[in-house]
């Protein structure tokens, strides 16, 4: 087995994502938090406020040798709108910007590469505006929005957000997903 990695995405609110990469196979863990602020901590609040500049993201581990980075990516601009500036549906705000955060040349250059790909078959009818930037300190989310989705799964906003969501990647890589 290959050593485990992380890949950092930001695509709206980080229960949505989270939710998304938890079902796939490959992935070990998945951890809602914050990123790319100006503060030196971040909480809920602060970053909800617009006071830190953070992002809401999740850290994903994955085993590279049952799902790829690639792959990874392919996931994250199929579910969520990479075309919209600091918006996902009704959650506005800088904290919920689509940002890719890499942690090597490696993930910077396959980012940048997929974005391309993405734009030259016009797969969006609008530019895609996905940040590409270096990771910076995470900051883990509270605990309560750990694993929410799983825990609050008959809650509103996870009947109408989230599980479209998951409705989308059920349909479009049904392969990936944990059996």
């Amino acid at each position: 087995m290959a050593k485990e990695q992380t890949a950092v995405f930001g695509g709206g609110c980080f229960w949505c994502i989270e939710a998304v990469f938890q079902r796939l196979t490959g992935v070990t863990h998945v951890e809602s938090g914050y990123m790319g602020g100006r503060a030196d901590q971040a909480t809920y609040r602060q970053v909800c406020n617009g006071d830190t500049g953070h992002v809401e993201v999740v850290r994903v581990t994955f085993d590279p040798d049952l799902i790829n980075y690639r792959e990874l990516l392919e996931v994250f601009f199929a579910v969520h709108d990479p075309t919209t500036m600091n918006r996902q549906g009704n959650d506005a705000g800088e904290q919920y910007r689509s940002v890719i955060f890499y942690n090597d040349e490696e993930q910077q250059r396959m980012a940048e590469n997929t974005i391309a790909e993405l734009t030259a078959a016009k797969a969006f009818p609008e530019p895609i505006v996905t940040a590409v930037e270096p990771a910076e300190e995470f900051h883990a989310a509270e605990n309560y929005h750990q694993n929410y989705y799983n825990e609050n799964s008959r809650q509103p906003y996870c009947m109408f957000v989230i599980s479209p969501k998951l409705a989308k990647l059920e349909k479009k890589f049904a392969e990936k997903l944990r059996a």
